[in-house]
């Protein structure tokens, strides 16, 4: 006939209540028969009797009902006992989450790890002496240092000094312009001073995921800063070096890059390397930009044996990227794209009958959104010589054009 609750209160079951009292009446009415009968001819007795079985009649009738609310009560009180005790599970979770990313131990123990990988990088050009940054790899059993190629470009004298401060002279093996990137080989260095960092696949990266970046900024050797991945697919122009070509495919970054991080490394919360940091936008408040661990792993083998990498595609054309008003100031619908300036001769594009003005809007069926879309996708899925199936809007038409790919010609300056 009645429990106890999950908070410990005394609690009657609506089945034993109703039982009790239907039980209570029958006993209570039977009485009252047997007393009525026993009583006739006293009329106020029975009265008497009336009143007082109205008054016990009543109080089980009440006692009845506030039995039912405590039971309604209780039940609201376990639900809400159950709703907070979620809330309380889900708050943990939340706190153990942000522990986990903002715990200072976390990165102490990364930069521990990988300081002693990451060089300082000088040189001395025809303006006076540079400096940045590169890392440890061990390619095929050799240990090489991976650096950017603007680092190391028209540069003379150049050595390498690791974390202890023992310095020794380096060579360029390879580079390549056209993704910044070099490989340099350090000569008489003891086997101890290289200590190698894991270059792992970047495509799995995501927007928001931790980044680390160590290097060393204005020679400040050994500088560690965080942030997240705050872009994917993004393209930088290298005017003096890449002959005006975009470096494709790039990681933009919330963590702060300075003059001198150029060749570092890009790490995630493992302390594998995802990018290797590049270039900063002159004035901007935590906006950089790192070359993918991808085309790192795709070019090291070449630059370090043959010297160089040459396996960009090229199109043949120049372009912008397609809007709102210039389709209005066309007159055409499409708002998306990368709208054709100009197609070179005697170019892949040109020879698969690609016209200024057209506005490529798909390659190989997927949308191509603007001209970032459109060099990250080239540089990702192809390789000279491939055939790609372009669809291009031309005034009111949709077209599919089959372009096969050429090589992208050596920089011009």
């Amino acid at each position: 006939m009645f429990r106890f609750s999950s908070s410990g209160a005394l609690a009657f079951t609506r089945g034993g209540t109703r039982k009790l009292l239907r039980e209570t009446l029958n006993l209570f009415r039977n009485k009252v028969i047997r007393m009525v009968s026993q009583q006739r001819g006293h009329s106020s007795s029975i009265v008497v009797l009336m009143f007082v079985a109205g008054l016990i009649l009543g109080g089980i009738v009440t006692a009845y009902v506030l039995y039912g609310q405590i039971n309604t009560l209780n039940d609201k009180l376990s639900n809400v006992e159950s709703q907070v005790s979620g809330l309380v599970g889900n708050q943990t979770i939340v706190n153990q989450n942000f522990t986990v990313y903002q715990n200072a131990t976390v990165f102490s123990v990364i930069y521990a790890e990988v300081k002693d990988s990451v060089v300082l990088i000088t040189g001395t050009t025809s303006t006076g002496t540079v400096q940045g940054s590169g890392f440890v790899s061990n390619f095929t059993g050799s240990m090489v240092v991976v650096t950017n190629n603007h680092v190391v470009a028209g540069a003379t004298g150049i050595s390498v000094t690791f974390s202890d401060g023992n310095g020794y002279g380096a060579k360029v093996d390879g580079t390549d312009p056209y993704s910044d990137l070099a490989v340099l080989s350090v000569s008489g260095a003891p086997q101890t001073e290289f200590r190698p960092l894991a270059v792992v696949n970047s495509s799995s990266l995501k927007v928001g995921d931790p980044v680390i970046a160590i290097g060393n900024p204005y020679g400040l050797t050994g500088s560690m800063t965080t942030g997240i991945v705050s872009a994917l697919g993004r393209t930088i122009s290298e005017s003096d070096l890449a002959g005006g070509y975009a470096i494709a495919n790039i990681i933009q970054t919330s963590t702060p890059i300075n003059p001198g991080n150029s060749g570092g490394p890009l790490l995630s919360l493992n302390g594998t390397v995802v990018g290797i940091t590049t270039a900063i936008v002159t004035n901007s408040q935590g906006l950089g930009f790192a070359v993918p661990s991808d085309t790192i792993l795709k070019e090291v083998f070449s630059l370090a044996t043959v010297g160089g990498y040459n396996l960009h595609s090229y199109l043949g054309v120049t372009g912008s990227d397609m809007d709102y008003d210039t389709a209005q100031s066309m007159h055409v619908s499409v708002t998306y794209g990368w709208l054709i300036n100009s197609v070179f001769s005697g170019g892949p594009a040109a020879t698969a009958g690609v016209k200024a003005n057209d506005i490529i809007i798909a390659l190989n069926g997927t949308r191509v959104v603007n001209g970032d879309a459109l060099t990250s996708w080239i540089e990702e899925n192809t390789v000279p010589s491939d055939m790609v199936m372009l669809t291009v809007a031309r005034g009111n038409q949709t077209l599919p054009l089959l372009v096969k790919l050429g090589t992208r010609p050596p920089p011009t300056s």
